[in-house]
């Protein structure tokens, strides 16, 4: 009897030493004790957009489209009503945004956009816009054609086991593109299993109508990506590492790991300066105030910059800090000559000058 109840407090003991260990190391990747420097800038928030803009991509033309509404498992959302995709011309002198009308066989009314890319055809100038939708908490891929000033034409949409839990896109033609998978499985257990452990089972899909495949392995949990201005190289946010991986494209598309940039923060979207090549991030200061959402302790937000980053000495600056009274939860940062577009999943977004 008395050996059995050693056995039992042994393993009492052995329990509550590893859920602490856990609590402590889940605080610690979400980075949970970091208070956000206020370092704002000349903003204004944008028209239109109540309920967040997950991701902002522009144009080199100074079309800026917003995805808005997401409804993120475990993170808060504010309107019942699906998603919507907007555009916001930056060359008006007063840019608001307008909401996109979408055509075609698409179910609007579960509607729930995510990680957006665009893709300009040089054979003919056509847009087509790549869109991350999670109706019903699936996850698939629309591709849509940008046409006239305020419609678009659904033309597909993407599903394939390898695509189970897409979180960002970046297109490389007209139907084929990278995306992340944020999480192992589908299987919610399972995931937080994995994330407790830190076990670095995310990757990244390319996808082309002949040919599926897993591009990249390794990433602890893939976010945003995008690409460099000469199609040469890949990023990849790795959000829970705290870091942006550096890919090469080789022949066939695949993606071969160059290096990580240490970034202190977890960034979401990236996006890419068309004229310097420089990095913009939107960034989560702190990820437990944002996953235990207070609106008496709110979730700040971030904005990183990386000049530089295939140099064997990246800088990485703070452009714009809030500690959540401005705007809660950045996503993405997108600039345009002199502009700055801060995106949110949830709040609102702002349109800022740069100095």
């Amino acid at each position: 009897m008395a050996a059995g109840k050693k056995v039992l407090i042994s393993v009492a003991v052995a329990l509550t030493a590893f859920l602490g260990h856990t609590f402590l190391h889940l605080r610690n990747m979400s980075l949970s004790y970091r208070e956000m420097p206020v370092k704002h800038l000349s903003c204004h928030y944008l028209d239109n957009i109540d309920y967040g803009a997950e991701d902002i991509t522009i144009l080199k033309d100074g079309l800026a489209f917003l995805s808005t509404g997401l409804k993120y498992p475990g993170l808060p959302w504010f309107s019942d009503e699906p998603g919507k995709m907007y555009l916001l011309d930056l060359l008006h002198p007063k840019p608001s945004p307008v909401e996109l009308q979408i055509m075609g066989e698409l179910d609007l009314g579960s509607f729930n956009p995510h990680g957006i890319s665009v893709h300009r055809d040089e054979a003919d100038d056509s847009v087509y816009l790549f869109v991350v939708n999670h109706p019903h908490h699936k996850s698939q891929v629309e591709i849509f054609r940008f046409v006239e000033e305020d419609k678009l034409v659904h033309l597909k949409t993407v599903t394939h086991p390898l695509l189970h839990s897409v979180n960002d896109i970046v297109a490389v033609g007209p139907e084929h593109f990278y995306a992340t998978n944020d999480h192992y499985t589908q299987n919610y257990a399972l995931n937080c299993l994995v994330t407790v452990l830190a076990l670095p089972w995310s990757n990244v899909v390319y996808y082309s109508p002949e040919d599926v495949r897993v591009a990249a392995e390794g990433v602890l949990s893939a976010n945003g990506i995008n690409m460099s201005p000469d199609k040469r190289y890949i990023y990849v946010s790795d959000i829970m590492d705290h870091e942006i991986d550096v890919f090469e494209r080789r022949d066939g598309d695949e993606l071969v790991y160059v290096k990580s940039v240490a970034v202190g923060s977890l960034c979401d979207n990236i996006e890419v300066d068309h004229v310097t090549g420089d990095l913009w991030l939107g960034c989560h200061p702190n990820g437990w105030k944002l996953g235990s959402f207070d609106p008496k302790d709110p979730p700040g937000s971030e904005v990183l910059r990386i000049k530089n980053v295939l140099s064997d000495q990246p800088a990485v600056s703070l452009e714009y800090g809030d500690d959540g009274r401005q705007l809660m939860g950045s996503t993405v940062a997108a600039p345009y000559e002199g502009k700055l577009l801060i995106g949110s999943i949830f709040h609102k977004a702002l349109c800022c000058v740069l100095k």
